[in-house]
């Protein structure tokens, strides 16, 4: 049964850059993950799907409702938790009528939600989170926390399509066993945008968005991995196949204008030494010609095809940009003393070109220590799980690159040429523009405002103003920064990061990415305090 499908589905940018170009296809039932590189269109498709977006041209249907969570949840810190659920107005309904309110508009907003509070403690329950966060506001939770509270009211919901755009970033171990869970119950057609390959491990379909075409196989994510790698090696064979055809016909072009320049000769020759009658020989000549035409004909045509059968096969090859990060070089001396890591039991010293990773769970207040040290070193926290910690750490640099988990400080309506010049001005634009194509933000991408962009083109863009920055920073504070980024993009940084001569500092869950990237000290901060974890 398909649950949405989408029609020579166009849409193009007010700058007049294209995102998706006579898309056709479907989703099915059940649940499917939907893959692509950054900036293929995936979060675009989405947003067309729930009438966020409106298309260019074509058509999208659904089977029923459609419910959206987006990758970020661009929320006022003073939004309830009961409105992100999606409860507050028939929740406020109940009380006021309890506390004595007969207002009969009261009874409507209520409908048939008489139990709407139990409903919303279930829900966040079943999201892992306590009864009392229904009475906190946004403000209150970490950006997982937010995730998860955002995911259970739309479960609360029920409607008959869901669509999920990265929904286990910034969610710790625990957190993300717990959407896995609501994953597998799920009811309805679920369609998830992810790069977390154990979540897209639990879909029955995966669909890949792959040069303005959709292509699903049955399976999760591993047996989609397979197809490609068999259909990509059949792709190079048969380039190499088609390559020895074209090479062949060439050969035989070559030896057929030979033959014909040969006989050519011969006729001259006769013509010339009036070995024949003029009469005889001016028609054989005439013969020549229209047998050689024909000739020159048939394996040009040979050639001609064996050329669009070599063109075809060289399509069917993968040679996809990848994102090439070239850090500069800090000038980080090894007896360089970077920052301090403490407790109000001990401390820990961040020296030279050292790699941390502090990790713990959702709440713990990883983002709020990155904050303190990366804007006000030494600064009096105020009360919070990592108070403590945080009036313990200071920092003994100024030159600091911080890539938020949340990437909402970028200016909307500027260009991304104008974000990364704005932290690297004495940088001459050409040279700026060169950099960025190195992030795959070349050509028109450079001039589109931040606003048009999608997750993973955002990152890239809040990377190179970290990046690119003069002068360079001595430490670099990344706060899940693998988050909307596709696995080839993740092993471009992994690389850079191993290269840079820079202390880093990186909060993050995903536990792949922090194996690869060998952090040299490994601290976790729970309840308050710091605690040194082996590494490895």
């Amino acid at each position: 049964m398909t649950a949405l499908t989408f029609d020579h589905l166009s849409f193009t940018w007010p700058d007049g850059s294209v995102a998706l170009d006579e898309l056709s296809g479907a989703f099915s039932a059940g649940r499917t993950g939907l893959i692509g590189r950054n900036g293929s269109g995936k979060t675009t498709l989405l947003r067309l799907a729930v009438g966020e977006l409106t298309p260019t041209s074509g058509q999208i249907s659904a089977t029923g409702t459609v419910a959206y969570l987006p990758q970020h949840l661009t929320l006022d810190t003073g939004t309830r938790v009961a409105e992100l659920l999606g409860v507050a107005t028939p929740l406020d309904a109940v009380r006021a009528i309890e506390a004595g309110d007969a207002d009969p508009a009261r009874f409507d907003e209520i409908g048939d939600n008489w139990d709407i509070e139990a409903k919303a403690h279930a829900a966040l329950a079943e999201a892992g989170l306590p009864p009392g966060t229904l009475e906190r506001s946004i403000g209150e939770l970490s950006g997982g926390e937010a995730m998860l509270v955002a995911l259970a009211g739309i479960r609360l919901r029920g409607a008959a399509i869901t669509l999920l755009d990265e929904p286990t970033n910034n969610l710790d171990r625990d957190a993300r066993q717990l959407v896995y869970q609501m994953v597998r119950a799920w009811r309805g057609a679920l369609v998830v945008v992810s790069h977390d390959v154990e979540l897209l491990e639990l879909m029955d379909n995966t669909a890949e968005l792959y040069g303005n075409e959709l292509t699903t196989i049955s399976g999760p994510y591993s047996q989609w991995r397979a197809w490609l790698d068999a259909e990509q090696d059949a792709a190079r064979q048969a380039e190499v196949d088609a390559r020895k055809a074209l090479a062949k016909e060439k050969r035989q072009r070559i030896e057929a204008e030979t033959k014909l320049a040969r006989r050519a000769r011969y006729a001259n020759t006769d013509y010339e030494n009036k070995r024949r009658p003029r009469v005889v020989m001016k028609l054989r000549a005439r013969e020549a010609q229209v047998s050689a035409g024909r000739l020159r004909g048939e394996v040009q045509q040979k050639e001609d095809e064996a050329r669009r059968q070599l063109d075809a096969a060289e399509r069917r090859v993968r040679e996809d940009p990848s994102v090439r990060i070239d850090l500069p070089d800090p000038g980080v001396a090894k007896s360089r003393r970077i920052a301090e890591l403490g407790d109000d039991y001990r401390s820990w010293i961040v020296q030279g070109p050292e790699r941390v990773a502090l990790t713990g769970p959702n709440g713990a207040g990883k983002t709020l220590l990155l904050q303190a040290l990366a804007t006000a070193p030494g600064q009096q926290p105020e009360a919070d799980p990592s108070a403590a910690v945080r009036a313990a750490s200071t920092l003994y640099t100024d030159r600091i690159g911080y890539l938020p988990q949340r990437i909402d400080g970028l200016d909307e309506a500027a260009s991304v040429l104008e974000v990364v010049r704005a932290a690297a001005p004495g940088t001459p634009d050409s040279e700026l523009t060169n950099r960025l194509a190195r992030f795959l933000l070349r050509g028109d991408t450079a001039h589109r405002p931040v606003s048009s962009l999608s997750g993973g083109e955002r990152f890239r863009v809040a990377l190179a103003r970290l990046l690119l920055a003069d002068p360079p920073p001595q430490l670099l504070v990344l706060d899940e920064p693998t988050n909307n980024l596709d696995l080839d993009t993740v092993d471009q940084l992994l690389d850079a990061l191993r290269a840079y001569r820079g202390a880093v500092l990186v909060v993050s869950h995903d536990e792949a990415f922090l194996r690869s990237f060998a952090p040299d000290l490994v601290l976790e901060l729970r309840d308050g305090a710091l605690t040194e974890r082996p590494t490895g």
